[in-house]
């Protein structure tokens, strides 16, 4: 699970932990993709109202997968110590 959490924040996929108001993947995602936060959160109600669903089961998976962007950090710069 760590691969896959680490290959994540290489891609720059980290969850907000400053932005978010559930979990922060709407930020994340947002943010990544050059979003404000806001019109993330917009196309994701949007996208689940055009396919009814299939974003309940996607945002919790996002959730558990992502990392938080405190803990890249905090993993970064435990490696730059040594």
């Amino acid at each position: 699970m760590d691969d896959i959490r680490s290959a994540f924040a290489r891609q720059g996929l980290v969850r907000s932990s400053d932005s978010g108001i559930l979990g922060g993947v709407c930020a994340g995602l947002g943010r990544r993709l050059g979003l404000t936060p806001w019109i993330a959160r917009l196309l994701f109600v949007v996208l689940l109202m055009v396919l009814p669903g299939s974003q309940l089961l996607v945002y919790p998976v996002l959730w558990f997968v992502m990392p938080a962007d405190d803990s890249v950090v905090a993993t970064v710069g435990s490696t730059r110590d040594r």
